[in-house]
Parts: C-alpha cells; sequence; structure tokens
C-alpha cells in the first residue's frame, strides 16, 4: 500500500485551456502523466444559481511532495476565479508505475 502518490482531479472549460493547463504542470514535472477527458456536462451552484456548462476534466498523477507547487500552478494559470482542484490518495496501484510517477516529478 502507498499513500505517497496522488489523483488530482481539475474541470477546465475546454480541451484548449485543458492542453496548455496540461503542458505547464508536465513542463514543471509537477506531475508524470495528465489524461484529458471528452467533454461532459458539469452542473453546479455558482453566484446562487445553478449552471450547467461543457466542461472537460484533468486526471493528473503526482506525488504529495508536488502538491503545493501544483495546486499553486493551476490556480495561478486556471481562467476560473474557483478551480476545482481535489486530490485523491492512490492507496494501491502498479509498483512500475507509481515508481515511474516518483522518478518523473522528482527530475
Amino acid at each position: 500500500m502507498t499513500t505517497e502518490h496522488r489523483l488530482v482531479i481539475c474541470s477546465c472549460p475546454d480541451k484548449h485551456v485543458a492542453k496548455a493547463l496540461a503542458d505547464k504542470i508536465l513542463r514543471a514535472r509537477y506531475a508524470a502523466c495528465v489524461n484529458i477527458s471528452a467533454p461532459s456536462t458539469s452542473m453546479y451552484w455558482w453566484d446562487d444559481h445553478i449552471h450547467a456548462d461543457e466542461e472537460v476534466l484533468l486526471q493528473i498523477k503526482t506525488t504529495v511532495g508536488s502538491l503545493d507547487a501544483l495546486f499553486e500552478l493551476i490556480q495561478t494559470a486556471h481562467p476560473y476565479d474557483v478551480p476545482e482542484i481535489v486530490a485523491l490518495a492512490i492507496t494501491e496501484g502498479s509498483e512500475s508505475y507509481l515508481n515511474w510517477i516518483t522518478q518523473v516529478t522528482q527530475s
């Protein structure tokens, strides 16, 4: 079991923004891999109203040691006032894949 790896979820308004953000994250080596989902509908409360917008989701694979810098980069580069940034512990995974995440983010 491991608790040093994280899957960070972040929604973006479109694929263009998602790719630009993923590129910044990867070039900074704050993550080893970023998956960009197909567009889906997000429904949420904002300014006391329910909104429904098309968004894409980033799935960012990283380590605990990179979280603070990753969160700061997303907060700074993201177009939303309050971007979704949620980190989930990866409690199980292929040892070689998890080692790869660690190796890339420490380079």
